[in-house]
């Protein structure tokens, strides 16, 4: 994450009010394992889900919506979560000091009751193979998502210097801070496959590194010679993967006397080998695959594809699946320099914001639905879909579909652009919207990349409005929504944490 600016007094007391007014509401300190966060959403582990007030969650002015996944998700918005979750953080480790108990005590057989039928229908629905195995693959990459923000724009600005002939005597410094990690993100990447698979984080690392030492190239394997970096990061995470599997194996069989010396150097020894004569080459051809199949894709049938990939993100992103699509993206970055996918999936982003003026548009009496759409847009102009998705969309239910028509045309026109030639990507994942465009590069010039960006931006606030305008509402939902949730009262200062009330039809 970005760091933060110095924040005054008052905004400190509205981020730790608004931390501890979640606090009681998930269970409290002692039902929290873990704590982490992302771009916009805090990730508690949980001990007891039943313990949650989900109702009462939502009511609070600063939750957007939550998510439930392998952890339990709230979304709080871009910025906002970075400076809440420390002072969550710092209330949770309070509460423990003090031996607080947890402030929803519940009887044994009150969670029997309560719990367990939601616990059964909640393992059946996230925990099928293929879920589980997306979200492990997710969270392998969100920690590396910092990074490649950083290096992508500086990768972006040393090319503007490098085009325009500006400072070449800082251009190759710069080309170095923007390479030097996407030249070991192999590394960070076997790191966090052996954390996240239960096995010794730096062993998985130690595996990796394999991949991108510059002897490599030294070595034969199936009848080629090897080249550093070859595989990428699915080379990487593969070696990894069975470097957590021998690392378990060595763990049961070998003596504990001899555990310290034994297991460390099976554990790279074996996995390095097969790295080397088999999971490279095989790794690399599959990436090879992967970029052929994308610019194939683009090239002979764009504007489907891209009408496709548009429509369909904003789903994932309600899933919390879009993660599992990081991999890919890196692998284009790596061996292109840019993955031609984003921004065809940036156009998601423009759907719901036409989507979302169309709603403030339809419902001129609905005062606190309509400040919720003017509070999330800056941020979904910058491509963050959350705010809108959870706060507004997909508690209307319809518009959440013409959204995703607004997506889908953004994303034909963008696709079709790419099949008429103009082809471009993005250097680096994590920002969208109006925030991709110091990241763009294409081979037409920065000018018809940036105009081609645009006018899909344009063409999904168009569509997602004008298809939310005249088909996101029934009468019986204008009747319902149109109307003013405090009639009687002005646009009081909203308090910290209670915040005004909440528009019922919208829960």
């Amino acid at each position: 994450m970005a760091p933060e600016s110095p924040e005054s007094p008052e905004s400190t007391g509205k981020n730790r009010a608004t931390a501890a007014a979640i606090l009681p509401l998930v269970g409290g300190p002692d039902n929290i394992t873990s704590i982490a966060h992302c771009m916009t959403r805090l990730r508690l582990a949980l001990r007891d889900r039943s313990l949650v007030q989900d109702e009462a969650l939502k009511a609070l002015p600063a939750v957007l919506g939550v998510v439930e996944d392998d952890t339990y998700q709230i979304v709080l918005g871009p910025g906002a979560v970075a400076r809440i979750t420390p002072e969550f953080e710092a209330l949770v480790e309070e509460g423990r000091s003090a031996g607080a108990p947890a402030p929803h005590p519940v009887t044994a057989d009150e969670l029997a009751a309560q719990g367990a039928a939601l616990k059964e229908a909640r393992k059946v629905r996230n925990a099928t193979p293929v879920k589980l195995m997306l979200r492990r693959v997710a969270n392998i990459f969100v920690p590396l998502i910092p990074a490649l923000i950083g290096c992508g724009i500086i990768a972006g600005l040393n090319g503007l210097l490098t085009n325009f002939g500006q400072l070449p005597t800082v251009v190759p410094a710069l080309a170095a801070i923007a390479s030097g990690f996407m030249s070991l993100i192999a590394v960070f990447v076997g790191h966090n496959t052996a954390k996240e698979f239960g096995g010794t984080p730096i062993l998985g690392g130690a595996i990796a590194a394999v991949i991108v030492f510059p002897g490599v190239e030294k070595i034969t394997a199936f009848g080629t010679e090897l080249r550093p970096g070859q595989g990428g990061v699915l080379g990487a995470l593969a070696a990894a993967l069975l470097g957590v599997y021998v690392e378990k194996r060595c763990r049961r069989l070998v003596p504990e006397a001899l555990d310290v010396l034994v297991t460390p150097t099976v554990t790279v020894l074996v996995p390095g080998l097969v790295t080397l004569y088999g999971l490279m080459f095989l790794a690399g051809e599959a990436s090879a695959a992967i970029g052929t199949f994308a610019d194939r894709l683009l090239s002979t049938g764009g504007a489907f594809a891209g009408l496709v990939l548009g429509g369909l993100f904003l789903p994932l992103v309600m899933l919390g699946l879009h993660q599992a699509l990081i991999p890919i993206h890196t692998t284009l970055i790596e061996q292109s320099g840019h993955t031609v996918l984003l921004p065809i999936l940036a156009m998601a982003g423009a759907g719901q914001v036409g989507a979302a003026l169309a709603v403030h548009c339809r419902l001129p009496r609905n005062r606190s639905l309509r400040a919720t759409i003017r509070s999330a847009l800056p941020a979904g102009f910058l491509g963050i879909g959350e705010p809108l998705i959870y706060g507004v969309s997909l508690p209307l239910g319809r518009p959440f579909v013409t959204a995703c028509i607004g997506g889908a045309a953004g994303g034909a026109f963008v696709g079709l652009c790419n099949q008429l030639g103009t082809a471009f990507g993005s250097t680096a994942i994590g920002p969208s919207g109006w925030a991709l465009f110091p990241l763009l590069d294409g081979s037409s010039g920065l000018g018809v990349t940036v105009a081609v960006y645009a006018g899909g931006l344009l063409t999904g606030y168009l569509a997602g409005f004008a298809a939310t305008y005249f088909f996101g509402f029934t009468d019986r939902m204008l009747a319902d929504l149109n109307t003013d949730p405090d009639p009687d009262g002005g646009p009081d200062t909203p308090d910290p944490v209670t915040g005004p009330p909440k528009e019922p039809a919208l829960t």
